[in-house]
């Protein structure tokens, strides 16, 4: 079973992506900004790191409405910084979601994206037990 998951973003159409693709009992969740209805929410590490995960929260539970899914189901967790000096930052608001749940990580330092105030994107991989 393959599914897919939008947000209605014109970007999705015009790049080719969806926001989640649910194969089987995984999820594979696109990088995700801090980008909300009035521009990029946070202007440092922490805040943006905080505001990414919350929405994935709520990304995570949309998915699948039979089952859904939660931050306990996450086995991969990539965040994309625009500055890696900052990654204790970026970490500890990732500790406070992940750090009992512990996902794989990969902490990447990249170029600016798009927009410059955007300081970090995360990407999750979450899934659920076949039982």
């Amino acid at each position: 079973m393959r599914k897919t998951f939008g947000t209605g973003s014109v970007w999705e159409q015009k790049v080719g992506y969806s926001r989640a693709v649910q194969v089987d009992n995984t999820l594979y969740i696109s990088a995700t900004a801090a980008s909300g209805e009035d521009g990029v929410v946070g202007a440092d590490f922490y805040a943006q790191t905080r505001y990414i995960l919350d929405k994935l929260g709520t990304v995570l539970a949309d998915a699948d409405a039979d089952a859904g899914f939660g931050y306990e189901d996450v086995v991969q967790s990539k965040l994309y910084l625009t500055d890696i000096s900052q990654w204790e930052e970026a970490g500890r608001a990732h500790g406070e979601i992940f750090g009992e749940i512990r996902p794989s990580l990969a902490l990447v330092h990249v170029l600016p994206f798009l927009d410059p105030k955007m300081l970090v994107e995360i990407e999750l991989v979450a899934q659920k037990s076949a039982g």
